[in-house]
């Protein structure tokens, strides 16, 4: 069934870092907005004639809490019309036309396995939802490694409420690694690379002896979401590992 369009209103907009900006949008036709953590949005911008060329797709960054406001964030695209368009004609205030929640990249109904979130850039949206959601709602879990793959220091979206949420929720880890320009100060306290090399080191050490002293992976789910390119090198390395392509979900940006 292909829902509706709606209107929604922004009422915020803050700079996450030099490049992205956070936008939260109000639906006030509605009470509350009801989504699953992953899901997104699908808005219509006015830069094309054609339908298909001026809709944009971005996941939703915020959880589910009862109201009818959800927040976007979002990277300015060089040469891109629809992040240019968002982040210099829209203020607080604008409406925009949208429809959603879409999507089917969304939390397991049982978490009976170790989670793996892995992201570049504002890939990082839909795990901040899940991650959320899961602490509110108290449900049960194994390990949740969230692993986010940044160029830059400043990359690290929400760095400060991540970090602060390995403290109250149990079994998650929030694993930056930062793959350009670290200060040579810094190196020794952070992880540097890309995000590959960082689930294959915790896949590689969580191995266990089977009965035939073979070694035997942890059951486990990956979750990609980011660009192509990492997510088709995620792909193939997840499987080289031993991993079945079913425990494999993707979101692909751009």
């Amino acid at each position: 069934m292909v829902q509706p369009w709606q209107t929604g209103k922004i009422i915020r907009i803050e700079n996450e870092t030099k490049n992205t900006r956070r936008f939260w949008i109000e639906l006030p036709t509605q009470q509350s907005f009801d989504f699953k953590p992953g899901q997104f949005v699908t808005i219509d911008l006015p830069i094309h004639e054609k339908p298909n060329k001026r809709w944009r797709s971005y996941s939703i960054a915020s959880w589910p809490d009862g109201t009818n406001v959800f927040e976007l964030v979002i990277v300015l695209l060089e040469g891109g019309l629809g992040t240019n368009y968002l982040f210099h004609e829209v203020k607080e205030g604008s409406e925009l036309t949208l429809r959603g929640p879409q999507g089917v990249f969304v939390l397991p109904e049982k978490i009976d396995h170790d989670l793996f979130f892995i992201c570049t850039g504002t890939g990082v949206a839909p795990f901040r939802s899940m991650a959320h959601h899961i602490l509110n709602h108290n449900i049960s879990h194994k390990n949740i490694y969230l692993i986010f793959g940044c160029r830059k220091l400043e990359d690290a979206l929400y760095e400060k409420e991540l970090k602060a949420l390995e403290e109250r929720l149990p079994e998650f880890q929030y694993i930056p690694t930062y793959s350009r320009e670290v200060p040579e100060n810094a190196k020794h306290l952070i992880r540097t690379g890309y995000v590959h090399a960082v689930y294959e080191e915790i896949c590689n050490n969580g191995k266990k002896t089977g009965p035939d002293n073979t070694p035997q992976l942890q059951p486990a789910q990956f979750y990609l979401c980011g660009w192509k390119n990492m997510i088709d090198e995620a792909k193939h390395r997840i499987q080289a590992l031993g991993y079945d392509r079913k425990s494999i979900h993707q979101e692909l940006y751009g």
